[in-house]
Protein backbone atom coordinates (compact mmCIF):
# COMPACT_ATOMS: atom_id res chain seq x y z
CA UNK A 1 0.00 0.00 0.00
CA UNK A 2 2.74 2.19 -1.10
CA UNK A 3 1.06 5.88 -1.48
CA UNK A 4 2.61 9.05 -2.52
CA UNK A 5 2.15 12.36 -0.07
CA UNK A 6 0.57 13.90 -3.20
CA UNK A 7 -1.52 11.18 -3.76
CA UNK A 8 -2.86 10.84 -0.16
CA UNK A 9 -3.60 14.44 0.16
CA UNK A 10 -5.22 14.21 -3.26
CA UNK A 11 -7.32 11.70 -1.70
CA UNK A 12 -8.06 12.98 1.40
CA UNK A 13 -9.39 16.28 -0.51
CA UNK A 14 -11.85 13.99 -2.37
CA UNK A 15 -13.07 12.22 0.44
CA UNK A 16 -13.85 15.70 2.22
CA UNK A 17 -14.95 17.07 -0.15
CA UNK A 18 -17.61 14.50 -0.91
CA UNK A 19 -19.95 14.81 1.86
CA UNK A 20 -27.23 4.41 7.00
CA UNK A 21 -33.92 -8.39 16.97
CA UNK A 22 -31.98 -8.05 20.18
CA UNK A 23 -30.96 -11.23 21.19
CA UNK A 24 -30.46 -12.35 24.81
CA UNK A 25 -27.42 -13.41 26.37
CA UNK A 26 -29.10 -17.05 26.77
CA UNK A 27 -29.42 -17.19 22.79
CA UNK A 28 -25.95 -16.10 22.12
CA UNK A 29 -24.45 -18.42 24.17
CA UNK A 30 -26.46 -21.39 22.47
CA UNK A 31 -24.99 -19.94 18.99
CA UNK A 32 -23.47 -22.57 16.85
CA UNK A 33 -19.70 -22.37 16.95
CA UNK A 34 -18.55 -21.88 12.83
CA UNK A 35 -15.81 -23.43 11.85
CA UNK A 36 -12.77 -22.09 10.26
CA UNK A 37 -13.03 -24.32 7.33
CA UNK A 38 -16.15 -22.54 6.62
CA UNK A 39 -15.07 -19.14 6.27
CA UNK A 40 -14.52 -17.03 2.63
CA UNK A 41 -14.84 -13.42 2.12
CA UNK A 42 -17.95 -11.55 0.98
CA UNK A 43 -17.50 -7.64 0.38
CA UNK A 44 -19.15 -6.40 3.25
CA UNK A 45 -19.03 -2.99 5.41
CA UNK A 46 -20.24 -2.00 8.95
CA UNK A 47 -20.26 0.18 12.08
CA UNK A 48 -21.87 2.22 14.79
CA UNK A 49 -25.61 3.32 13.76
CA UNK A 50 -24.60 6.85 13.05
CA UNK A 51 -22.42 5.32 10.14
CA UNK A 52 -25.78 4.56 7.81
CA UNK A 53 -24.93 7.42 5.59
CA UNK A 54 -21.73 6.37 6.04
CA UNK A 55 -21.43 2.21 5.07
CA UNK A 56 -23.43 3.07 1.47
CA UNK A 57 -20.38 4.96 0.83
CA UNK A 58 -17.80 2.80 1.65
CA UNK A 59 -19.28 -0.29 0.49
CA UNK A 60 -20.21 1.76 -2.67
CA UNK A 61 -15.98 2.92 -3.15
CA UNK A 62 -15.44 -1.17 -2.31
CA UNK A 63 -17.29 -2.40 -5.24
CA UNK A 64 -15.47 -0.10 -7.31
CA UNK A 65 -11.50 -1.52 -5.87
CA UNK A 66 -11.11 1.21 -3.21
CA UNK A 67 -8.65 -0.16 -0.60
CA UNK A 68 -10.71 -0.85 2.16
CA UNK A 69 -9.34 1.55 4.76
CA UNK A 70 -9.88 4.42 2.50
CA UNK A 71 -13.17 3.51 1.47
CA UNK A 72 -14.45 3.52 5.17
CA UNK A 73 -12.28 6.70 6.12
CA UNK A 74 -14.05 8.09 3.13
CA UNK A 75 -17.58 6.47 4.74
CA UNK A 76 -16.43 8.12 8.46
CA UNK A 77 -15.36 11.59 7.07
CA UNK A 78 -19.62 12.04 6.26
CA UNK A 79 -19.92 12.52 9.94
CA UNK A 80 -16.32 14.30 10.63
CA UNK A 81 -17.59 17.45 8.39
CA UNK A 82 -21.03 17.37 9.44
CA UNK A 83 -21.57 20.06 11.64
CA UNK A 84 -25.23 19.03 13.26
CA UNK A 85 -23.27 15.92 14.50
CA UNK A 86 -22.00 16.77 18.06
CA UNK A 87 -20.23 13.96 18.72
CA UNK A 88 -17.56 14.00 15.53
CA UNK A 89 -15.27 16.43 13.74
CA UNK A 90 -16.57 19.68 13.02
CA UNK A 91 -19.10 20.85 15.54
CA UNK A 92 -17.75 18.55 18.04
CA UNK A 93 -18.96 19.18 21.50
CA UNK A 94 -16.01 20.74 23.43
CA UNK A 95 -13.62 19.98 26.56
CA UNK A 96 -14.69 21.43 29.73
CA UNK A 97 -12.32 24.69 28.66
CA UNK A 98 -14.40 24.95 25.25
CA UNK A 99 -11.83 23.12 23.04
CA UNK A 100 -12.48 20.67 20.67
CA UNK A 101 -10.53 18.29 21.27
CA UNK A 102 -10.80 15.08 18.68
CA UNK A 103 -9.29 11.28 18.50
CA UNK A 104 -8.98 8.45 15.73
CA UNK A 105 -7.02 5.51 15.02
CA UNK A 106 -7.40 2.79 11.88
CA UNK A 107 -5.98 -0.34 11.05
CA UNK A 108 -5.20 -1.73 7.43
CA UNK A 109 -5.47 -5.82 7.49
CA UNK A 110 -2.76 -6.52 4.83
CA UNK A 111 -0.34 -4.49 5.73
CA UNK A 112 -0.36 -5.07 9.33
CA UNK A 113 -0.40 -1.39 10.06
CA UNK A 114 -1.77 1.18 12.66
CA UNK A 115 -2.33 4.92 13.43
CA UNK A 116 -3.95 6.85 15.38
CA UNK A 117 -4.16 10.68 16.79
CA UNK A 118 -5.25 11.87 20.06
CA UNK A 119 -6.08 15.77 21.25
CA UNK A 120 -5.96 16.89 17.79
CA UNK A 121 -7.60 20.34 17.56
CA UNK A 122 -8.63 22.57 14.69
CA UNK A 123 -8.20 19.52 11.91
CA UNK A 124 -11.80 18.39 11.18
CA UNK A 125 -11.02 15.15 9.60
CA UNK A 126 -8.62 12.87 12.48
CA UNK A 127 -9.68 9.73 10.35
CA UNK A 128 -7.37 11.31 7.90
CA UNK A 129 -4.67 12.29 9.76
CA UNK A 130 -4.73 8.75 11.82
CA UNK A 131 -4.17 7.19 8.04
CA UNK A 132 -1.20 9.77 7.29
CA UNK A 133 0.77 8.65 10.61
CA UNK A 134 -0.03 5.14 9.41
CA UNK A 135 1.71 6.36 5.94
CA UNK A 136 4.24 8.35 6.54
CA UNK A 137 5.49 8.03 9.68
CA UNK A 138 7.25 5.13 11.95
CA UNK A 139 4.67 5.63 14.77
CA UNK A 140 1.36 5.08 15.59
CA UNK A 141 0.10 7.47 17.84
CA UNK A 142 0.79 11.47 18.34
CA UNK A 143 -1.26 13.80 20.28
CA UNK A 144 -1.63 17.13 21.22
CA UNK A 145 0.37 19.61 19.37
CA UNK A 146 2.43 17.18 17.87
CA UNK A 147 -0.29 15.80 16.13
CA UNK A 148 -1.25 19.32 15.17
CA UNK A 149 2.25 19.82 13.73
CA UNK A 150 1.84 17.04 11.88
CA UNK A 151 -1.37 17.68 10.68
CA UNK A 152 -0.19 21.10 9.21
CA UNK A 153 2.71 20.13 7.56
CA UNK A 154 1.50 17.19 5.55
CA UNK A 155 -0.97 19.63 4.45
CA UNK A 156 -4.33 19.65 6.40
CA UNK A 157 -6.34 22.49 7.03
CA UNK A 158 -6.97 24.59 9.99
CA UNK A 159 -10.00 25.97 11.31
CA UNK A 160 -11.95 26.98 14.36
CA UNK A 161 -14.20 23.45 15.00
CA UNK A 162 -16.82 24.83 17.47
CA UNK A 163 -20.04 25.87 15.84
CA UNK A 164 -21.90 28.28 17.27
CA UNK A 165 -24.41 25.80 18.40
CA UNK A 166 -21.92 24.00 20.09
CA UNK A 167 -21.02 27.12 21.91
CA UNK A 168 -24.02 27.82 23.11
CA UNK A 169 -24.52 24.20 24.27
CA UNK A 170 -21.05 24.78 26.03
CA UNK A 171 -22.25 28.18 27.60
CA UNK A 172 -25.33 25.95 29.06
CA UNK A 173 -23.13 23.92 30.99
CA UNK A 174 -20.54 25.88 32.19
CA UNK A 175 -23.59 28.02 33.53
CA UNK A 176 -24.35 25.08 35.68
CA UNK A 177 -21.96 23.86 37.35
CA UNK A 178 -21.77 26.28 40.07
CA UNK A 179 -24.97 28.05 41.40
CA UNK A 180 -22.59 30.60 43.44
CA UNK A 181 -20.35 31.49 40.46
CA UNK A 182 -20.44 34.42 38.67
CA UNK A 183 -21.74 32.48 35.31
CA UNK A 184 -25.55 33.86 34.74
CA UNK A 185 -28.03 30.73 34.15
CA UNK A 186 -28.07 30.18 30.16
CA UNK A 187 -31.30 29.31 28.84
CA UNK A 188 -32.93 27.74 32.16
CA UNK A 189 -35.35 26.02 30.02
CA UNK A 190 -32.99 23.89 28.19
CA UNK A 191 -31.64 20.83 29.09
CA UNK A 192 -27.98 20.63 29.31
CA UNK A 193 -26.51 18.07 26.72
CA UNK A 194 -24.07 15.12 27.12
CA UNK A 195 -23.05 13.03 24.42
CA UNK A 196 -19.83 10.38 24.69
CA UNK A 197 -20.83 9.84 20.78
CA UNK A 198 -18.20 8.03 18.28
CA UNK A 199 -18.61 6.32 14.93
CA UNK A 200 -16.68 3.20 13.72
CA UNK A 201 -16.64 1.07 10.96
CA UNK A 202 -14.72 -1.61 9.70
CA UNK A 203 -14.45 -3.57 6.22
CA UNK A 204 -13.76 -6.56 4.02
CA UNK A 205 -13.19 -6.72 0.54
CA UNK A 206 -13.93 -9.69 -2.61
CA UNK A 207 -10.43 -10.94 -1.37
CA UNK A 208 -10.88 -11.06 2.13
CA UNK A 209 -8.52 -8.21 2.86
CA UNK A 210 -9.91 -6.00 6.26
CA UNK A 211 -9.57 -2.50 7.63
CA UNK A 212 -11.32 -0.44 10.51
CA UNK A 213 -11.71 3.04 12.15
CA UNK A 214 -12.88 4.62 14.78
CA UNK A 215 -13.07 9.06 15.40
CA UNK A 216 -14.60 10.74 17.95
CA UNK A 217 -14.74 14.04 19.89
CA UNK A 218 -14.87 12.24 22.90
CA UNK A 219 -17.07 13.24 26.07
CA UNK A 220 -18.53 16.52 25.59
CA UNK A 221 -17.10 18.52 28.84
CA UNK A 222 -13.92 16.18 29.57
CA UNK A 223 -11.13 17.61 31.30
CA UNK A 224 -8.44 18.65 28.49
CA UNK A 225 -6.31 16.09 27.58
CA UNK A 226 -8.41 13.30 28.20
CA UNK A 227 -7.95 10.10 25.64
CA UNK A 228 -10.79 7.57 25.46
CA UNK A 229 -10.49 3.96 23.80
CA UNK A 230 -10.83 5.43 20.18
CA UNK A 231 -7.55 6.60 19.65
CA UNK A 232 -5.90 3.24 21.20
CA UNK A 233 -5.64 0.22 18.52
CA UNK A 234 -6.42 -2.62 20.86
CA UNK A 235 -9.25 -0.85 21.96
CA UNK A 236 -11.40 1.50 20.00
CA UNK A 237 -10.81 -0.37 17.11
CA UNK A 238 -8.74 -3.67 15.80
CA UNK A 239 -8.31 -5.32 12.79
CA UNK A 240 -6.54 -8.71 12.24
CA UNK A 241 -6.67 -9.61 8.58
CA UNK A 242 -7.14 -13.58 8.88
CA UNK A 243 -9.75 -13.12 11.23
CA UNK A 244 -11.69 -9.97 11.08
CA UNK A 245 -12.15 -6.51 12.90
CA UNK A 246 -13.84 -4.54 15.91
CA UNK A 247 -14.50 -1.47 17.26
CA UNK A 248 -16.45 0.32 20.02
CA UNK A 249 -18.54 3.42 21.18
CA UNK A 250 -19.51 4.97 24.42
CA UNK A 251 -17.49 4.45 28.02
CA UNK A 252 -14.09 4.42 26.50
CA UNK A 253 -12.36 4.03 29.55
CA UNK A 254 -14.70 1.00 30.17
CA UNK A 255 -13.58 -0.31 27.17
CA UNK A 256 -10.14 0.34 27.69
CA UNK A 257 -9.65 -1.77 30.71
CA UNK A 258 -10.62 -4.81 28.40
CA UNK A 259 -8.77 -4.10 25.50
CA UNK A 260 -12.68 -4.40 23.76
CA UNK A 261 -11.60 -4.48 20.17
CA UNK A 262 -8.85 -7.31 20.72
CA UNK A 263 -10.84 -9.33 23.30
CA UNK A 264 -13.45 -9.79 20.02
CA UNK A 265 -11.41 -10.59 17.44
CA UNK A 266 -9.23 -13.18 19.34
CA UNK A 267 -12.83 -14.57 20.68
CA UNK A 268 -13.52 -14.88 16.59
CA UNK A 269 -9.68 -16.11 16.54
CA UNK A 270 -10.80 -19.13 18.47
CA UNK A 271 -13.73 -20.15 16.78
CA UNK A 272 -16.70 -17.73 17.88
CA UNK A 273 -19.67 -16.13 16.12
CA UNK A 274 -19.17 -12.51 16.07
CA UNK A 275 -22.10 -12.60 18.50
CA UNK A 276 -20.78 -14.94 20.33
CA UNK A 277 -17.38 -12.70 20.74
CA UNK A 278 -19.03 -9.29 21.37
CA UNK A 279 -21.32 -10.35 24.07
CA UNK A 280 -18.70 -12.35 25.62
CA UNK A 281 -16.44 -8.99 25.53
CA UNK A 282 -19.54 -7.01 26.70
CA UNK A 283 -19.61 -9.67 30.13
CA UNK A 284 -16.30 -9.22 30.67
CA UNK A 285 -16.21 -5.53 30.33
CA UNK A 286 -18.94 -5.88 33.13
CA UNK A 287 -16.91 -8.03 35.56
CA UNK A 288 -14.20 -5.26 35.17
CA UNK A 289 -16.43 -2.31 35.76
CA UNK A 290 -15.45 -0.64 39.51
CA UNK A 291 -18.48 -0.68 41.86
CA UNK A 292 -18.92 3.09 41.64
CA UNK A 293 -20.35 2.94 38.19
CA UNK A 294 -22.89 0.23 38.99
CA UNK A 295 -26.44 -0.04 40.21
CA UNK A 296 -27.43 -2.01 43.08
CA UNK A 297 -27.92 -5.07 40.84
CA UNK A 298 -24.43 -4.92 39.27
CA UNK A 299 -25.61 -3.22 36.10
CA UNK A 300 -23.34 -0.53 34.69
CA UNK A 301 -24.60 3.13 34.64
CA UNK A 302 -23.30 3.93 31.46
CA UNK A 303 -23.46 2.81 27.56
CA UNK A 304 -21.28 1.16 25.38
CA UNK A 305 -21.40 -1.23 22.41
CA UNK A 306 -19.04 -3.40 20.45
CA UNK A 307 -19.32 -4.49 17.04
CA UNK A 308 -17.67 -6.79 15.08
CA UNK A 309 -17.06 -7.97 11.74
CA UNK A 310 -15.54 -11.75 10.79
CA UNK A 311 -13.50 -12.28 7.84
CA UNK A 312 -16.58 -14.11 5.66
CA UNK A 313 -18.37 -10.75 5.97
CA UNK A 314 -21.25 -11.85 9.20
CA UNK A 315 -21.65 -8.90 11.38
CA UNK A 316 -22.72 -8.91 15.14
CA UNK A 317 -23.13 -5.92 17.22
CA UNK A 318 -24.31 -5.36 21.47
CA UNK A 319 -24.94 -3.04 23.43
CA UNK A 320 -25.98 -2.82 27.12
CA UNK A 321 -28.73 -1.86 26.82
CA UNK A 322 -31.68 -3.23 24.75
CA UNK A 323 -32.67 -0.77 21.63
CA UNK A 324 -29.37 0.25 20.05
CA UNK A 325 -29.04 -0.46 16.91
CA UNK A 326 -25.85 -1.11 14.45
CA UNK A 327 -25.30 -0.26 10.40
CA UNK A 328 -24.34 -2.68 7.60
CA UNK A 329 -23.85 -2.49 3.83
CA UNK A 330 -23.38 -5.63 1.62
CA UNK A 331 -25.36 -7.20 -1.72
CA UNK A 332 -28.75 -6.30 0.36
CA UNK A 333 -28.00 -2.33 0.72
CA UNK A 334 -27.43 -0.35 3.34
CA UNK A 335 -29.96 -0.98 6.84
CA UNK A 336 -29.72 -0.44 10.41
CA UNK A 337 -29.83 -4.12 12.41
CA UNK A 338 -31.12 -4.64 16.27
CA UNK A 339 -28.03 -5.25 18.46
CA UNK A 340 -28.00 -8.00 20.41
CA UNK A 341 -27.75 -6.97 24.17
CA UNK A 342 -27.35 -7.73 28.11
CA UNK A 343 -30.24 -5.74 29.97
CA UNK A 344 -33.76 -4.81 29.22
CA UNK A 345 -33.96 -1.29 28.74
CA UNK A 346 -36.73 -1.62 31.34
CA UNK A 347 -33.70 -2.60 33.57
CA UNK A 348 -31.73 0.18 32.77
CA UNK A 349 -30.57 2.65 36.07
CA UNK A 350 -31.83 5.89 36.17
CA UNK A 351 -29.64 8.45 35.32
CA UNK A 352 -27.64 6.06 33.14
CA UNK A 353 -25.67 7.47 30.21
Amino acid sequence: MSTSRRDFLGAGAAAAAGLLVGSTLEAQRAAPVVARAQLAGRPTVMGSGNGIRGVARAYDQVMRGTDPLDAIIAGVNIQELDPEDQSVGLGGLPNEEGVVQLDASCMHGPSKRAGAVGCLEDIATPSLVAKAVMDYTDHTLLVGKGAKKFALAMGFREQNLLTEKSRQDWLRWKSRLNKDDFWLDHDDDVKVKFTSGTINMNAVNAAGDLSSVTTTSGYSWKLDGRLGDSPIPGAGQYCDNTVGAAGSTGRGEACIKVCGAFHIVEQMRNGATPEQAVMRTMERMVAMTEPRLLDEKGRPRFGLQFYALAKDGRTAAATLYEGARYAVCDDKGPRLLDCAYMYRRADMPRGAW
